[in-house]
């Protein structure tokens, strides 16, 4: 059977779907002929089509907290029930006749979003709780909400085991019983309308956090922050995108009203942007029950802290011990994150020793290894996480890369090339046989990188270290580009002992190499290739019998990287063996013509 990646409209919208449709393509194409940044957020934020919004801008509104705004989300629900209730108040409308056109305009906005599953969820949230906040009446509303996540759940039980449904059920719920207590206890330091601004996504974020701690691998640190800056632009959008989507019929109303629209949606992609570049912006978690407890607690302490209880409460023992409590988990968390930025910022390279010439990045399941001679540093591929390479190369004070190894072009090889894009003065490049590897070299050339073919009998100096190219052979067709055709670079002098970099060569290509490249046994560090697989040839490794083996490799990555059969290799040539996913980021020098070596995590045991 052969499926069809193509997707076909079998059956075409009638009615109003089909005026619907009609709106929303032609909103889509309006706002998409404005200008960047903005004009691909637009139609997120008002009709929830998040299809022109770029990847990079995508990342960054995930990272800054703000991807809630660009699809059909509760926030969007409620702020249609919000600006349909105020404008009818604000034209004498009373409060059941409020209530009934908010619930009309809702459902028109489902229509016009298209009522999906997810659509309807969000929206029958949303309008809970908005109504019961704007009605005054928390404790009502939490009823109503419990009735109404209980209904959709006995309609679709599965919904019970989806993230999705658990983040709206705690957003609403955090909006009409979180949200006013905090406000009010915010409105003690700042006026009462920025107290409720600033609560209904603080009281959001706070009950949302834990959820998201047991299936995200990140957690960002500035979505309160983002959300405060953003949050007052996102009803303009969304409310004026919608009115110039259902002015489609006047093209030049829709016109004006999209570029209306278009102001507050640019506001909150540069919101994103910048929020997304600070440091910190966004800390690694490991997914899970632990990590989710972590966040509660800190979630917890925070609300306690904003939270104003009643002065009669506020006397009560146990209430006084919990915000004392809660006070230290915050100062503790503050000074402990504090310390990181520093440590990530001005006093990186304070975690790293002078006498380093050699230093392999700890950047999962890849290569990034940088050496360094006489104030020049060289980058032997970039690892797949920008972010982790990023932060190895600041806490070793690396601002420019002299001399970029990019040994072939597998992802866990040139992932991370973006961080030193503009920042490098001559490429090495192994065979290149995709557009993409093109691409890639392409940004880096505009970038002001010399760019150089690597092949054997290629030379140079780094500082007063010398390198030399071993391979893959001159316009020899033997081994395809690959790993197979990786380039195998050589340093030593100036400091730097002599090492070997063996890319992700096979035992095959492994054996060619020692045959033309007449290596001699005095190597003292080497780079193990393919972050030790089991396809390595012992005669080579025989033949070097390295002083320090290196193994880039990933904690617990999916390959056993690295096999048995190569650790028993190096056990057998007497070499000390270091690997980053036990050892973290590895520092090795020389003093006194003996070999010294940092590395940020101890093992028991031998190498």
């Amino acid at each position: 059977m052969v499926f069809s990646s193509s997707a076909a409209i079998e059956r075409p919208a009638v009615g109003i779907f089909a005026v619907a449709a009609g709106a929303r393509h032609e909103f889509i194409a309006r706002s998409t002929r404005l200008p960047e940044p903005g004009a691909g957020l637009l139609p997120g934020l008002a009709v929830g089509d998040t299809r022109a919004v770029g990847a990079e801008l995508n990342d960054d509104m995930r990272i800054s907290g703000l991807s809630h705004l660009t699809a059909v989300s509760g926030a969007n629900c409620a702020i249609v029930v919000g600006a349909a209730f105020w404008l009818v108040a604000l034209c004498g409308g009373g409060r059941r006749l409020r209530v009934v056109l908010a619930a009309i305009a809702l459902a028109g906005f489902v229509v016009l979003v298209t009522p999906e599953p997810s659509v309807v969820r969000a929206a029958v949230m949303a309008g809970a709780a908005m109504l019961s906040v704007l009605l005054g009446r928390p404790s009502a509303g939490a009823g109503l909400l419990a009735l109404c996540a209980s209904a959709i759940l006995i309609v679709d039980p599965w919904l019970a085991a989806t993230p999705g449904f658990a983040l709206s059920v705690a957003a609403s719920g955090a909006l009409i019983l979180l949200a006013p207590p905090l406000a009010r206890g915010m409105a003690r330091w700042m006026p009462q309308p920025l107290a409720l601004a600033i609560g209904v996504p603080l009281s959001a974020q706070l009950v949302c956090a834990p959820i998201i701690a047991l299936f995200a691998e990140q957690q960002s640190l500035v979505g309160v922050v983002a959300n405060m800056i953003a949050e007052p632009a996102a009803p303009i959008a969304t409310v004026v995108g919608l009115l110039a989507c259902l002015a489609a019929p006047l093209p030049f109303l829709a016109d004006v009203l999209a570029a209306s629209a278009w102001l507050p949606a640019a506001w909150i992609a540069a919101t994103a942007e910048v929020s997304a570049e600070l440091p910190l912006a966004q800390v690694p978690l490991v997914p899970g029950i632990g990590s989710a407890l972590l966040v509660a607690v800190l979630s917890a302490a925070a609300a306690l802290l904003l939270v104003r209880p009643k002065e009669r409460v506020a006397l009560i023992r146990p209430v006084r011990w919990a915000r004392a409590t809660a006070a230290v988990v915050i100062v503790v968390a503050v000074a402990l994150g504090g310390a990181q930025v520093l440590l990530r910022g001005p006093l990186a390279t304070a975690t790293s020793p002078d006498g380093w010439a050699i230093a392999a990045c700890d950047i999962g399941q890849g290569d990034a290894l940088v050496v360094r001679s006489a104030g020049r540093t060289a980058l032997i591929d970039t690892g797949p996480d920008p972010d982790l390479l990023g932060d190895c190369l600041r806490s070793l004070g690396v601002e420019r890369v002299d001399l970029l190894v990019l040994t072939h072009f597998d992802l866990d090889h040139v992932g991370g090339v973006d961080v030193v894009q503009g920042r490098v003065d001559r490429v090495l490049h192994g065979p290149s046989d995709a557009p993409d590897d093109v691409r890639l070299l392409q940004r880096l050339a505009a970038g002001g990188a010399h760019l150089v073919d690597a092949a054997s009998g290629l030379e140079g100096m780094l500082g007063d270290a010398s390198w030399r190219v071993l391979w893959p052979q001159r316009a020899s067709s033997a081994f395809p580009a690959g790993n197979d055709s990786s380039v195998v670079v050589e340093f030593g002098g100036g400091g730097v002992p002599r090492s070997l970099f063996l890319g992700d060569l096979s035992a095959e290509s492994q054996r060619m190499l020692q045959r033309t490249a007449h290596l001699g046994s005095d190597m003292t560090v080497v780079k193990v290739a393919h972050h030790g697989s089991a396809d390595q040839d012992a005669g080579l490794y025989e033949a070097l019998r390295p002083a320090v083996a290196v193994i880039s490799v990933g904690e617990g990555n999916d390959y056993g990287h690295p096999r048995a059969e190569i650790l028993a290799i190096l056990q057998a040539v007497g070499a000390h063996v270091l690997r980053t996913d036990q050892r973290g980021r590895i520092l090795i020098g020389m003093k006194d013509g003996a070999v010294e070596v940092w590395t940020e995590r101890s093992v028991g045991g031998p190498g």
